[in-house]
């Protein structure tokens, strides 16, 4: 019967989600990110490379799987969340996306800001009354030293997943002019994702406020269940590597750093002071990580840069010849239907020598010469769906 109740309230729990203004805000700037990212493509290549809906999409659907995952764990290791904490979450992602610093939306950088202004609300004994909810500051020994950084713990490996699958994806081609004033092309990668997190709030507090919101008891003790839009933003630059590269790598090591908090966070158990030095560890290693990629790139190296020995792809086009023949942004080609190419204007000439085929001679991403070759339809042959460094 217990189970059964606490499903049941998981279902209302959810219709409330939709009326969380964190959710809609969190719509309205992933369509912004769209419209940013198509107008900036347009601008340096005459065309875009996703539809400009494309944030919001990836906004909603990546982290759904990673979102269940960790309502699951929480849940089943009865992590409870206090209604301040989701309180100053909420105000901490908001200016976050309205000030469009997504630096700060990393999971271990909201959670830690979090963390330390309810701890000096408790030190500085202050107390607020938020649209008929009472916040007061609390001690970090009555759990909330354990669920921060346990959740902190996973919402960042989640961060270094979504990166490392996403990140390269969403990749927009910018043109720069270098040192020598040359054409070198960078890619900025800026994305948001939401994972509505199925989260326990102990005691009343809720029912304050909110009388009609789904409850239920486990023995002596009152819950409450909340499906929270936790927001993780990103935003990251590069030049001197290929994103392809760069952001795998990048995830793979936010996820470690993730994994080192949750475990220090579940020895916290046992020696509390330790939740802080997770939160303080996760916080200092996630932003050396983001300092040490921006200031790497810096505009001395380009790896997608005009080149002499042919055409350098900056990007490719979803769905497109180019795609299809396997085409990859830092790749140059050399050769079209047999006769070398150093231009755009050379480049679509040669595709006329064969109307119907188009063959390539290709130097990868490791110096070698490779050949690939695709049918092109007659309204193909003059936009084959390659972005090139001029």
């Amino acid at each position: 019967m217990m189970d059964e109740t606490i499903l049941i309230e998981i279902l209302k729990g959810i219709g409330r989600f939709f009326i969380n203004p964190l959710f809609y805000i969190a719509m309205l700037s992933a369509i912004f990110l769209g419209y940013r990212r198509v107008k900036r493509e347009r601008r340096f290549f005459h065309t875009r490379i996703l539809d400009g809906w494309s944030e919001l999409k990836n906004m909603v659907l990546m982290g759904f799987v990673l979102s269940l995952i960790i309502s699951l764990f929480s849940v089943v290791i009865g992590l409870t969340i206090s209604l301040e904490l989701l309180v100053a979450l909420f105000f901490i992602s908001l200016i976050g996306l309205v000030l469009y610093v997504y630096h700060v939306l990393s999971p271990i950088i909201v959670m830690t800001l979090a963390f330390c202004a309810i701890v000096w609300m408790d030190w500085q004994d202050w107390s607020y009354s938020i649209w008929g909810i009472d916040l007061v500051g609390r001690n970090v020994v009555d759990g909330l030293v354990i669920t921060v950084p346990v959740l902190a713990g996973l919402l960042l490996m989640a961060e270094g997943i979504l990166i490392r699958r996403n990140g390269a994806k969403f990749a927009s081609p910018i043109v720069e002019k270098t040192k020598r004033g040359m054409n070198g092309v960078s890619y900025y990668s800026k994305q948001l994702w939401l994972l509505p997190l199925v989260t326990i709030i102990p005691g009343d507090g809720i029912q304050n406020f909110a009388p009609y919101w789904p409850q239920f008891a486990i023995g002596a003790e009152q819950f409450s269940l909340i499906i929270f839009p936790f927001v993780i933003g990103f935003q990251q630059m590069v030049r001197q590597k290929l994103p392809m590269y760069v952001y795998p790598q990048m995830g793979r090591s936010i996820v470690l750093i993730g994994e080192l908090v949750l475990i220090v966070g579940l020895l916290a158990y046992f020696v509390p002071v330790l939740g802080a030095a997770a939160l303080a560890l996760g916080a200092i290693s996630r932003t050396i990580i983001g300092v040490h990629y921006s200031r790497s790139e810096d505009r001395n190296s380009y790896a997608v840069i005009r080149s002499e020995k042919g055409i350098m792809i900056a990007g490719v086009l979803p769905d497109s010849p180019a795609e299809k023949m396997g085409l990859l942004a830092g790749e140059v080609i050399k050769k079209v239907n047999g006769q070398l190419v150093l231009t755009e204007d050379e480049l679509y000439g040669a595709l006329q020598i064969n109307a119907a085929h188009c063959r390539l001679e290709v130097l990868d991403h490791s110096g070698e010469i490779r050949l690939t070759q695709h049918v092109v339809h007659s309204e193909d042959n003059h936009k084959i769906g390659l972005l090139i460094v001029r």
